[in-house]
């Protein structure tokens, strides 16, 4: 079966996507007997592109890298309508991220639903406020709604609790899952301040000119949603979250946790307490014996507490143009099998 894929944003996630897979068309084929076509990408910059036999992948992606609007294969669609007409057997929804309302990306997803499609994202929107309903409608369609992606990035988060951590019980799991906070608190602990930390931040790409949703906790506590509702398999709302965030840890406060042999991270967390998984965004002074306080710069990690293999630690890269391409990638060919 060749699979036929379609884009919903060509940023890049999107663009990084496309370009794993051109790169990788006869590994995948060979390897995992794994075939697609791209016929469909809508973009609010590029404009939308359609074609039910595939399009030219390398021509959107040179129009994209020269900031011009697609010339091959438009349509005078929105996307919403392509998901609805186009031919494709899975939507990669991988426009911009709302945590507020979500949309347009759950409109994306029901869209694509309706009209017996497979959703992959890496959009924490859908994931963290609408989870549920959109898995629920997913399942009554037959169809998946998978979202490794917006956790870890192209770490394997979710799909290794549910995968080879099947048939343990994971009772908590605690991360940092923001590699803008961890940047500058690895910065302050060498002796940056807060501001100069951040402003180094900014200046490698790491936070946006607006760092609020990073150095507040919101980036993590959207991912704690999705943690909780996914391997604890509950219906926690991302209002439920507990979350504070780091800017009034000070340089005394750096030194006080040096002197207790901790280093502070953001951590998110999740627990299960009795019947109940409560679930928490806060910055914490972390033992050095412990595997995430070595865990340094914007990379990312987490920690399962399993009731089988004790506390199972995974790190790796939190964002990226390839490593969230290669999330979505995963998915597809979990679809695939």
């Amino acid at each position: 079966m060749k699979h036929r894929i379609a884009l919903v944003g060509f940023g890049t996630v999107g663009q990084g996507l496309a370009e794993i897979l051109l790169e990788k068309r006869e590994y995948l084929k060979t390897r995992y007997g794994y075939e697609f076509d791209i016929v469909g990408i809508s973009d609010i910059a590029w404009g939308t592109a359609y074609n039910p036999d595939g399009l030219d992948i390398t021509a959107m992606l040179n129009a994209a890298k020269a900031k011009q609007k697609f010339s091959q294969d438009l349509k005078d669609w929105d996307a919403l309508t392509m998901i609805r007409k186009c031919n494709a057997t899975v939507v990669c929804e991988l426009a911009f991220t709302d945590l507020e309302t979500g949309e347009p990306a759950i409109s994306h997803c029901k869209a694509a639903f309706e009209t017996g499609k497979h959703v992959v994202t890496s959009n924490k929107g859908p994931a963290a406020l609408a989870y549920t309903d959109l898995k629920a409608m997913a399942e009554k369609k037959g169809l998946r709604f998978l979202i490794e992606g917006t956790v870890m990035s192209g770490t394997p988060v979710l799909n290794l609790a549910e995968g080879p951590l099947a048939g343990c019980e994971i009772t908590a799991a605690l991360g940092i899952l923001n590699g803008t906070t961890n940047y500058i608190l690895t910065q302050m602990e060498a002796g940056m301040s807060y501001e100069d930390a951040l402003k180094k931040a900014q200046e490698l790409g790491y936070a946006e000119a607006d760092p609020t949703g990073d150095v507040e906790g919101y980036d993590a506590r959207g991912k704690v949603t999705i943690l909780a509702n996914v391997v604890m398999n509950t219906s926690l709302r991302i209002e439920d979250v507990s979350c504070k965030g780091i800017t009034h840890i000070t340089p005394e406060d750096i030194e006080k946790a040096k002197e207790e042999n901790c280093r502070w991270k953001l951590i998110g967390s999740v627990k299960k307490e009795g019947d109940k998984v409560k679930a928490s965004v806060a910055p914490e002074m972390v033992p050095l014996s412990h595997p995430l306080a070595g865990v340094m710069g914007a990379t990312n990690a987490i920690t399962f507490a399993t009731d089988l293999l004790g506390e199972v630690s995974v790190v790796g890269p939190g964002a990226g143009r390839k490593e969230t391409g290669f999330s979505i990638l995963t998915d597809l060919l979990r679809l695939h099998r």
